[in-house]
């Protein structure tokens, strides 16, 4: 054996710190690196549970929905473990709509989400008993059967399916939708019931409500409901008789026997318009056709106002028609007309017959008789001649003024007791005048621009001013007032205090009062206008005041009380020696009795019966305020404009004492009421 040991002596080795051989030898990192990581994700993980919020998804569909949560979200069935925050939630399921929604997930526990995802459409086919039916589907006409693949919305739906002859079918029907395919099945009742008849003799026709169905001896389909059956065959009357029919149940009507048909007189007379009898019985007026029994000798009688009766005898065969013209005599009486003027023309019954007084023969029944004339108004009248007996009629004709002045009542009364005095322009000497007053004229103003009107339209004027009594029947809670003690509130002072917008709707509520259209136009409570044609109620124009209390013949008044200033005696009520106190500015020498307005009708009237029409209280009219030109053209009845923002206001009043003020051409004007202020109506006569 062969010694291999080291004979090598043995020696001591060199010392070296152990640090300096581990820093030889390097160990491995990676197990410290994965362990800190798995450390870290088991952290997360830790943090994520504890921070996490359960999120209920409650899905309200049929299968298996397929849901996606933008984000990081753990499924445990229908709850998820989210964080708080906002995330895209899709939900997907056969059948269904896509649903997608942003979610809120909030600091609560536990949360819940309801979804309703919306159905798909299904197929649908409507077929019914019979085919060909109408179809409509909510309202919605879809067509008619068999439709097929239709698709529908699910859910409940009105289907009504109706045909010709069978009842019609309405019904609520559910459709699945999903895609999932329905067939719908609809069997219509019929809408008729069997009706069974017969006749003598055979043969008929048969109809029912004027439609042909066939003939009698037969079954017929008829339609449900109110029905007329009529049989008809020549020479024989109609047999009708009313069916109530009910679909599905039959009726037997048996053996109808039809009646032979009357005979038909066609029966004309001259003149027309008599009076038929046969056999005594009133069988209408002439032209007329008659149906009379057959075979039997008849009593026709005609008879008209102021011809002869006449009569004959009559037999007709079954079904026979005959025409018979019988001409009445006359029965004659004498008229004797004196006409004046002579030339006139005299119409009778809608015929000229001449001119003039003479003596008319004519049939003694009533005739309509006119006279007329050019330039004439012409006279209508009824005359009834007698036999043997001769009668007078006399007519004189008026011209249109003459007639159209007689036809107007001189005067009228309202409701209130007010009356009211004709004026008629056309029928007075003259009727065209100049208002306003000359530049020379004492105490003129500027707003007295002489014009010249004309007037051809008969109207009414009230003889007083309206009182406090008359308004408050109006407006009861009106209070006129009071000043310095002195009322002017009593029951026939004139009414004051009032504006021209409440004088103008008192005229309108006057006019409803007598069933008069209202003349004044009114829109929520104010007046912004007139109808020109109405008869009702309103104040009097600036024209026709001028007009009424100025023109007298053929000269103008220049005061009320005639053309002296002052007055020599207590004629008006105006500013006199006992207003000082109230007025401060008085007609020297002049007492009238009263402070302040006085009763209606306390002076005497003026030359048309008007009173106080020169003072007691100015008066609204009907115009718009302005001032007139010199230059303008002559206007007829002239209304103004038809609103504005001032109306005129003529006449004077107790507070007024000036020459300026007391002359009747003195205008004023404003819109508001004042305690010297008040009116009185007018209306128009045709």
């Amino acid at each position: 054996m062969t010694d291999n040991r080291d004979d090598t002596p043995l020696s001591a080795a060199a010392f070296e710190p152990l640090s300096t051989q581990v820093a030889q030898r390097s160990l491995p990192r990676w197990p410290w690196l994965a362990g800190s990581a798995v450390l870290g994700v088991l952290i997360l993980c830790l943090v994520f549970l504890l921070t996490a919020r359960s999120l209920q998804l409650r899905i309200n569909a049929v299968g298996a929905p397929t849901v996606e949560i933008e984000g990081l979200a753990i499924a445990l069935g229908d709850r998820y473990l989210i964080q708080p925050g906002e995330y895209l939630v899709s939900v997907k399921i056969d059948g269904y709509r896509d649903w997608q929604q942003r979610v809120t997930v909030t600091e609560a526990d536990s949360q819940q989400i309801d979804i309703q995802p919306a159905i798909l459409p299904g197929p649908v086919t409507i077929t019914s008993t019979p085919p060909g039916a109408r179809v409509v589907l909510d309202d919605n006409e879809l067509g008619v059967t068999p439709l097929r693949d239709l698709s529908l919305e699910a859910g409940s739906h009105t289907l009504r399916v109706s045909a010709p002859r069978y009842q019609t079918s309405e019904q609520t029907i559910a459709v699945t939708g999903r895609g999932i395919e329905q067939t719908i099945s609809v069997a219509l009742a019929p809408n008729w019931a069997d009706i069974t008849l017969a006749s003598e003799p055979i043969g008929a026709d048969v109809y029912v409500d004027d439609t042909l169905y066939g003939t009698s001896n037969s079954t017929l389909e008829v339609l449900s409901g109110e029905r007329t059956l009529t049989l008809k065959r020549a020479g024989y009357q109609d047999y009708s008789v009313q069916l109530t029919v009910v679909a599905g149940v039959p009726q037997n009507l048996g053996s109808i026997t039809l009646l032979p048909a009357n005979g038909v007189l066609a029966l004309r007379s001259i003149p027309p318009g008599a009076s038929v009898t046969v056999d005594g019985e009133f069988a209408g007026r002439t032209p007329q056709e008659i149906e009379l029994s057959p075979g039997i000798d008849h009593l026709i009688q005609l008879s008209k106002l102021g011809y002869q009766r006449k009569s004959f005898a009559l037999a007709l065969d079954k079904g026979a028609v005959a025409e018979r013209t019988v001409a009445l005599k006359a029965e004659l009486g004498d008229i004797v007309l004196s006409i004046d003027p002579e030339d006139a023309e005299i119409i009778v019954d809608g015929a000229t017959v001449g001119r003039g007084s003479q003596t008319l023969q004519l049939a003694a029944f009533e005739h309509r008789l006119e006279v007329r004339k050019p330039g004439y108004a012409p006279v209508r009248q009824r005359v009834t001649p007698r036999p043997g007996l001769e009668q007078q009629v006399t007519i004189t004709l008026l011209t249109e003024a003459e007639a159209r002045k007689s036809a107007l009542a001189p005067q009228i009364a309202t409701v209130l007791g007010q009356t009211l005095v004709l004026i008629d322009p056309i029928a007075a000497i003259t009727n065209e005048f100049t208002m306003g007053a000359s530049r020379r004229e004492p105490g003129r103003r500027s707003n007295e621009v002489e014009h010249t009107v004309r007037l051809e339209r008969a109207f009414y004027l009230a003889t007083t001013e309206t009182t406090n009594a008359q308004f408050r029947r109006y407006l009861a809670s009106h209070d006129s007032g009071q000043i310095e003690g002195n009322s002017l509130n009593r029951e026939h002072q004139p009414v004051v205090q009032v504006s021209w917008q409440q004088a103008a709707r008192f005229c309108n509520w006057l006019s409803e009062q007598e069933g008069l259209t209202p003349f004044y136009r009114e829109t929520q409570g104010i007046i912004n206008g007139y109808n020109a044609s109405s008869t009702g109620y309103r104040l009097p124009t600036e024209a026709e005041w001028a007009y009424a209390a100025r023109v007298e013949g053929q000269r103008y008044r220049r005061f009320g009380w005639g053309d002296t200033f002052p007055p020599q005696k207590a004629v008006v009520n105006v500013a006199d020696n006992t207003s000082a106190l109230v007025t401060g500015r008085i007609l020297n020498g002049y007492a009238d009795g009263h402070i302040v307005s006085a009763p209606v009708a306390s002076f005497p009237p003026n030359h048309r019966g008007l009173y106080d029409i020169d003072g007691n209280v100015a008066e609204w009219v009907h115009d718009v305020y302005n001032i007139p030109s010199a230059n303008a053209e002559i206007a007829t009845d002239p209304l103004g404009a038809r609103s504005g923002d001032n109306y005129t206001v003529r006449g004077a009043s107790w507070g007024l004492s000036r020459l300026s003020e007391l002359r009747l051409t003195f205008r004023d004007y404003g819109a508001a009421g004042r305690d010297d202020l008040g009116f009185r109506v007018a209306r128009y006569a045709e």
